[in-house]
C-alpha cells in the first residue's frame, strides 16, 4: 500500500504543474537549442543502434582528443528529445569540451528498463568509438537532468566489463545528476505518471540506484537539486548520498533559488557552480 494519498505523490513529483512559467521555459529551451545547432559545428543523428530513438548528436570541440560531456535529457522517460536541449552544449564547446546528447525511445511505447538498456548501448558505443569521434575516452563525464539524472547515475553503476570486452569497471570520470530520481517506488503511486511508466514493485527496485551497492572504486557522483524543489526531490538527493556514501557522492547539495526546470540552466552557465563542477571533473 502507498504511504500517502495519490494527490500527495502528484504534488511532490508533478514538477511542471508547480512552475507557472514552465511553458515559457520549454519555449526558451527550444529557441536556444535551435540557435546552438545553427551556430556550432555538429554531427547530428549519428546512429548508436538500429532501434527507434537510437541516435545521438555530437558537438565537437575545436581540438581533437578533447574531454567529453555526455548529457542525457529528462522528461520523466516519456517526453522531450535531445534536440530540445542542445543549448547545454554551447558553453562546454567554447571551453574546449566536446558534447554528446543521446536520444532514447519514450514511454509508454517502451519501458524504463528498455530506456536504460538503450543508454548502456549508447555509452558503450561512445566509449568504443571515442578515437573516431575525436574525444579522449579517459576524460568522459556523464550528466543528466531529472530522468536524465537517473539515467546518468545508472551509467555509473553499470557493470561495464560485462557489456563490452575491454571496458574498465569505471570508464567515466564522474557522473553529474541534476534533480535525479534514485528510488522509483514513489513514482508508481503518482497518477499523472504511473500509467505511462507501468512500473511494478520489482521493476522499481531493479531500476533504483539507491538500492544498488556503491559503484566501482574511484567512481564519483555529483548530486544536485534545485533549492526550492519539493521535499521529495530534496529527499531523493539526500538518499543517494546515504546509499552510496560520501566517498562516492562527494557533492550532495541544493542549488539555492532554483526549481526543477531552471536548475538545468546552471549547467549551461559558466558562472554557476554546477557548470564549474562539471568542468572540474572534465579537466581534472
Amino acid at each position: 500500500m502507498p504511504r500517502h494519498p495519490a494527490a500527495w505523490y502528484d504534488a511532490q513529483y508533478h514538477t511542471r504543474a508547480g512552475i507557472p512559467e514552465a511553458l515559457d521555459i520549454l519555449t526558451q529551451w527550444t529557441e536556444r537549442s535551435v540557435a546552438t545547432r545553427a551556430a556550432l559545428p555538429a554531427r547530428l543523428d549519428l546512429a548508436y543502434g538500429d532501434g527507434p530513438g537510437e541516435t545521438l548528436d555530437l558537438f565537437p570541440a575545436a581540438q581533437r582528443q578533447a574531454p567529453l560531456l555526455v548529457y542525457i535529457h529528462g522528461g520523466y522517460w516519456r517526453a522531450l528529445d535531445k534536440s530540445d536541449q542542445s543549448f547545454v552544449a554551447a558553453p562546454f564547446v567554447a571551453a574546449g569540451v566536446s558534447v554528446i546528447l543521446p536520444n532514447y525511445a519514450l514511454a509508454p511505447a517502451v519501458s524504463v528498463q528498455h530506456i536504460v538498456r538503450q543508454m548502456v548501448q549508447a555509452l558503450a558505443w561512445i566509449w568504443q568509438q571515442a578515437p573516431a569521434l575525436g574525444v579522449d575516452r579517459r576524460r568522459i563525464v556523464v550528466a543528466g537532468h531529472s530522468a536524465g539524472g537517473h539515467l546518468a547515475t545508472m551509467m555509473l553503476a553499470c557493470r561495464w566489463p560485462e557489456v563490452l570486452a575491454g571496458m574498465p569497471a569505471g570508464p567515466w570520470r564522474a557522473a553529474l545528476s541534476l534533480s535525479g530520481v534514485y528510488d522509483l517506488e514513489p513514482l508508481r503511486h503518482a497518477p499523472f505518471l504511473a500509467p505511462d511508466l507501468r512500473l511494478t514493485a520489482a521493476g522499481a527496485r531493479q531500476l533504483s540506484p539507491a538500492r544498488f551497492a556503491p559503484p566501482a572504486a574511484g567512481s564519483r557522483l555529483l548530486a544536485l537539486v534545485g533549492g526550492v524543489e519539493s521535499a521529495e526531490f530534496q529527499r531523493q538527493n539526500r538518499l543517494i548520498r546515504r546509499a552510496w556514501g560520501a566517498g562516492v557522492v562527494p557533492v550532495c547539495e541544493p542549488v539555492p533559488g532554483h526549481h526543477h526546470m531552471n536548475v538545468l540552466h546552471t549547467l549551461a552557465d559558466p558562472a554557476a557552480r554546477t557548470h564549474r563542477l562539471a568542468m572540474e571533473q572534465l579537466q581534472g
